[in-house]
């Protein structure tokens, strides 16, 4: 009993906490998401002043998705939006899905860890920008939110990913009975009709007139939505006008025609706790607006929270990159949105459906499914392709009269089988299966025969990205060196970290050279760009490099013979190097950079700092270019360190500051084990984030003659 109490008081907490944040802030909506154990992806915890329904469509942000709470908790900051013309220039696909005016803030949760973010929303009549008092208000209620998180996970009361967003309701003030009284009255004097609607949309009061301009008795219409108890107004126009004044805080005027003929308008009042609606007869006398509700027997539209979703998973699907990608969006958000808990993704391949992914399916059932013919009669896959209609099966006796056999196979109730056509042309089937069974509303259905055709394109480009992707990634696996040579008494440790976005290959490249019994010699350079043309040349370079290394020159040489090929190449495309000869006779190390990072030294005692090297012009611009060359001792335990743009480059710092912090994590790192040491390096820099550029790292340590 004890342990419920604390879970409940741990719940009341964060909950109190919350809303008092929300309403401190001024904030017209909050919602706290928080992050998933897996650290996949956000979901959707608390909502405060907006129904779950008009939030449905963001229940689940991927980690790695372009959304303000996503980017907050990645980059540790606060988004702040403060138009909607802003949203639109920084979060395209938010925009495309929230189309309101509003001013948003979406601020990291972190304490002992990362546990979310903080989302606010204001109308747009607040001012654009955020002051430093709001900032450190919402950083400070952060803070706080994370401690309640701490302590609710000590208490094993945590929200988890599987539970329903808590929407906590609006604070309402509660007034005698004769001021209550003295405003009904004052009502129902009004011309026209009022009414109240909470935040979820249903009715809270009606007045009389409002009851005979709807049609209904009050007591037919009080707790229920307008569209679900006026058939003349479930139309998804309807329901957007209300959203719209749900999140903007706007007022919203509309209007609908009562059958037969009787045309109304609606003027939409909303605040904190909830809306009045004003309801009167349409004098205009123009022709009436179009009447909203459906003909008997047309089939039913999708509701606004299903186009909001479509809308929503459209903008998604046009981001997407691979097939990988594609199949996780499909699992991460399309089986949440529409309750499914398993799910088949298959591609044409050689006439044959080829399972691409799959989410709770046993492996027997993977594999007794796996290469089925286009035509296949096992299951309904090969009909729908043949046909290009959906078939949806809401339970097992459905599925079993028309396909006994696929009926057994997976154990599933119900089932969407969606076949995915581009340009007439099959490219795969998606099925979506539920473990119990479902009914499939006309909306559903609808909105699922819209999405498996933005599916299919996507599907379709991901599958040509993944070709080019793979023939790109395989060439410059080819280019780089698998192993790097063993040089009696150097140390050696390297690294290739591909960009996490674009192609996943670039030109960065790095080599030792042995040269002979008494030297050898280190490179690495970046090719500019980052697909085909790039890893190619970067294989021309690192060639030429190899080669004129093996003649034993001096390092200015080496890239004046590489520099010449570039330039004689005509390939529009230049590349950055650095050059390093290390003669272990003399005991020097002489180096010449074309346009590349200094290197960063560490000597013995331990100091790190980066070289004074001066640079050279960039490979491939000018034949007659000259490159400097600087010589430092070779001594024991000296270490050199060579890197790529990209382990230093982040959006917003600066360069040399970027170098001297790589510099003391260099200079603080344990020198006995260089993989781990490149790992500190990586991590430190941020580089084992979201990378827009390739990574390459070279680290040598020179432990004398007879070293081991």
């Amino acid at each position: 009993m004890t342990d419920v109490r604390h879970d409940a008081a741990g719940v009341d907490a964060l909950d109190a906490a919350f809303a008092e944040t929300v309403r401190r802030t001024g904030a017209s909506i909050g919602a706290l998401y928080l992050l998933a154990p897996d650290r996949s992806h956000l979901f959707l915890a608390l909502l405060s002043g907006a129904p779950a329904e008009v939030a449905e469509p963001w229940a689940r942000i991927p980690l790695n998705a372009p959304a303000p709470v996503a980017v907050a908790l990645r980059e540790e900051r606060i988004v702040w939006i403060g138009s909607q013309e802003e949203m639109a220039r920084s979060y395209p696909r938010t925009a495309a899905a929230l189309p309101y005016p509003l001013t948003l803030a979406a601020a990291p949760v972190t304490g002992v860890r990362p546990w979310g973010a903080l989302l606010l929303m204001w109308p747009a009549g607040r001012p654009q920008d955020m002051t430093r008092r709001e900032r450190g208000h919402i950083t400070a209620r952060c803070r706080r939110l994370a401690r309640l998180l701490e302590e609710a996970e000590a208490l094993g009361a945590p929200p988890a990913p599987d539970e329903p967003p808590r929407v906590l309701a609006a604070e309402s003030a509660g007034g005698a009975a004769g001021p209550a009284l003295a405003a009904a009255d004052f009502v129902e004097r009004l011309p026209g009709g009022s009414c109240a609607l909470d935040l979820e949309g249903r009715f809270t009061y009606l007045s009389s007139g409002a009851c005979r301009l709807l049609g209904q008795e009050a007591g037919r219409l009080l707790g229920t939505l307008p569209w679900h108890s006026l058939p003349w107004l479930d139309d998804a126009a309807v329901e957007d006008r209300y959203r719209a004044a749900v999140i903007s805080r706007e007022p919203v005027v509309f209007s609908v025609r009562r059958p037969p003929d009787t045309p109304l308008d609606f003027h939409l009042y909303p605040d904190a706790s909830g809306i009045s609606v004003r309801i009167v007869p349409s004098g205009a006398p123009h022709p009436p607006p179009p009447v909203l509700a459906r003909p008997a027997g047309a089939p039913a539209q999708p509701r606004a929270g299903r186009l909001y979703q479509l809308t929503h998973l459209a903008a998604s699907l046009t981001e997407v990159v691979g097939v990988q990608d594609v199949m996780d969006l499909i699992a991460d958000q399309v089986m949440p949105a529409f309750g499914a808990q398993g799910m088949v993704l298959s591609t044409v391949d050689a006439g044959r459906l080829r399972i691409t992914g799959h989410r709770d399916y046993p492996t027997e059932t993977v594999e007794r499914l796996d290469g089925l013919a286009l035509d296949t009669r096992y299951t309904p896959a090969g009909r729908v392709l043949a046909t290009g209609v959906p078939e949806f099966f809401p339970d097992r006796e459905e599925m079993r009269c028309a396909y006994p056999e696929a009926a057994a196979i997976s154990g599933k109730q119900a089932w969407a089988f969606l076949p995915l056509i581009v340009s007439g042309r099959p490219v795969g089937c998606c099925v979506l299966s539920y473990d119990r069974p479902h009914p499939f509303p006309a909306e559903d259905r609808a909105v699922l025969t819209s999405l498996a055709g933005l599916v299919a394109q996507a599907l379709d480009r991901a599958r040509l990205y993944d070709t080019k992707h793979d023939l790109a990634h395989g060439l410059q696996q080819a280019l780089l060196p698998r192993t790097l040579p063993d040089v009696p008494g150097l140390r050696i440790a390297a690294r290739y970290l591909p960009a996490t976005r674009g192609m996943d290959i670039g030109g960065d490249f790095y080599d030792l050279i042995p040269l002979g019994a008494t030297g050898a010699a280190a490179v690495i350079g970046d090719v500019q760009g980052h697909d085909v043309a790039a890893a190619a040349l970067m294989g021309q370079v690192r060639t030429a490099v190899h080669a004129h290394a093996g003649l034993g020159t001096t390092p200015d040489r080496v890239l004046r013979g590489t520099n010449l090929l570039l330039t004689d190449l005509g390939a529009d495309l230049f590349a950055s190097a650095l050059y390093a000869r290390l003669d272990f006779a003399a005991r020097r190390v002489a180096l010449a950079s074309a346009g590349h990072p200094p290197p960063v030294v560490r000597l013995p005692g331990g100091e790190a700092r980066p070289l004074d090297l001066p640079p050279g012009p960039l490979l491939g611009i000018d034949p007659g270019a000259r490159f400097p060359v600087t010589e430092i001792p070779l001594t024991p335990g000296l270490m050199l360190a060579f890197y790529t743009d990209g382990l230093i480059e982040m959006p917003g710092t600066d360069l040399d500051e970027s170098i001297a912090d790589l510099a003391r994590t260099l200079g603080g790192a344990d020198d006995q084990d260089l993989e781990a040491l490149i790992d500190s390096l990586v991590t430190e820099a941020g580089a084992g984030r979201q990378r827009t550029d390739d990574v390459a790292l070279l680290v040598l340590r020179w432990l004398g003659d007879g070293g081991d």
